[in-house]
């Protein structure tokens, strides 16, 4: 596999770096660097998925009958890594990166016309709901009730960690319509609008002090049989469909850039006649050694691009990447409370709001490490926990 850009790719990275350049405001720059996980506040996100939006470039995987940009793999690898590289603000990932490809490969024609050009333009913001209280890692156990009602579903139970359903305009849930057999088999996908009566979205703050995740009650909610993706009892094929692109990678282009950031860091004075951390033999061993796992992970990422690029699909690479991408921005996050050391500790969640005047507490470039840290102890366990990608890799790549 050839690593080099072509020249094409190499204008095209020129054409991005550019665009970055003129359109990242310094309040867009800001919001992206004080970013505490993969999730940037709604507001700075869809500011800036309307600028990418105007230049047609919001939903680098979509296909162009779709509104995407229609772009090589490559292309969309190099776009994510200039992205990160440049500081961007992240798009929120539930609509363009998770529910889209999902009503793409399933949704009936009206339903595409529907969603897909709100979700591109930012006009429906979405969450997600699939964990239950008991039901995590293990989905299939899930209870939250659909019962067939008419032309409705009526929708008794609750989703628990919902990342921004306080937010939130639509929800793509799973939910059990129907108790014989598997469990898998008697599962269904709805698209679930958040106005509907019924429903209460409580407040989860997390131990960084933030308000990301909620738990989301439905009582007696109903919502119309139109919005089923996919048949009856056939929403498990819907998500596993779903979860490969929410595991399938975008990790590497994130931890070359948290690396800089580290490097940065390293190469200013201690203090206290301490010197430099960069100077240190023991610290350098440990940056050198997490680049080269951030260039492993990027190998990989690439081999699936190439997969992807041959018509095929993510795949148990997609679990090899989630697995090994998560673990290793959970090491940089600890490299990152080692480096700052005493400074890492104070809790400043105001002082990390963009836009806020707030002086910080220790050296600006610290000021999310201990957030980042304690967000990103959650990376290992969404999305399906390491546990089971171990399971996955072992099943499918290993044969065990």
């Amino acid at each position: 596999m050839d690593l080099e850009l072509s020249a094409a790719d190499l204008a095209f990275r020129d054409e991005v770096r550019a665009f970055l350049d003129a359109k990242l405001t310094p309040q867009l720059r800001e919001a992206g660097r004080r970013m505490t996980s993969v999730f940037c506040d709604k507001v700075h996100s869809l500011a800036w998925q309307k600028i990418l939006h105007a230049r047609g470039w919001a939903a680098p995987t979509w296909p162009v009958e779709h509104g995407g940009p229609g772009w090589s793999e490559i292309q969309r690898h190099v776009f994510l890594a200039e992205c990160a590289r440049a500081g961007a603000p992240n798009l929120a990932p539930m609509g363009l990166r998770m529910v889209a490809p999902a009503i793409m490969g399933f949704g009936t024609p009206e339903q595409r016309a529907r969603y897909l050009p709100r979700i591109l333009s930012g006009e429906d913001y979405w969450c997600q709901g699939y964990s239950e209280p008991g039901s995590g890692s293990d989905l299939a156990s899930l209870r939250m009730s659909a019962v067939s009602d008419g032309d409705d579903y009526v929708l008794n139970g609750s989703k628990i960690w919902t990342t921004y359903a306080h937010w939130a305009t639509h929800m793509f849930c799973l939910v059990r319509t129907s108790t014989e057999g598997k469990p898998q088999a008697g599962i269904t996908f709805l698209l679930i609008e958040m106005d509907r009566p019924g429903i209460r979205v409580d407040p989860i703050v997390t131990l960084a002090g933030e308000h990301e995740v909620n738990q989301v009650f439905f009582d007696d909610v109903r919502t119309p049989k139109a919005d089923r993706l996919g048949e009856e009892n056939q929403g498990w094929t819907v998500a596993k469909h779903l979860l490969e692109f929410e595991r399938g990678g975008g990790y590497a282009a994130g931890l070359h850039a948290g690396l800089e950031r580290l490097r940065d860091t390293a190469r200013l004075e201690a203090g206290d006649d301490q010197g430099r951390l960069i100077d240190d033999p023991h610290h350098r061993r440990r940056l050198a050694e997490a680049e080269i796992d951030a260039l492993a992970i990027d190998i990989t990422e690439r081999r699936v691009l190439s997969a992807l690029a041959a018509g095929g699909k993510p795949g148990p690479a997609s679990s090899i990447l989630k697995t090994q991408g998560s673990e290793q921005l959970q090491r940089l996050d600890e490299l990152a409370v080692d480096t700052l050391a005493a400074y890492a500790a104070p809790h400043q969640p105001k002082a990390r709001e963009a836009g806020s005047n707030e002086a910080p507490v220790g050296p600006s470039h610290g000021l999310t490490a201990m957030a980042r840290y304690l967000n990103n102890r959650a990376a290992s366990i969404y999305g399906g926990s390491n546990e089971i990608q171990r399971d996955i890799i072992a099943k499918l790549v290993l044969g065990l």
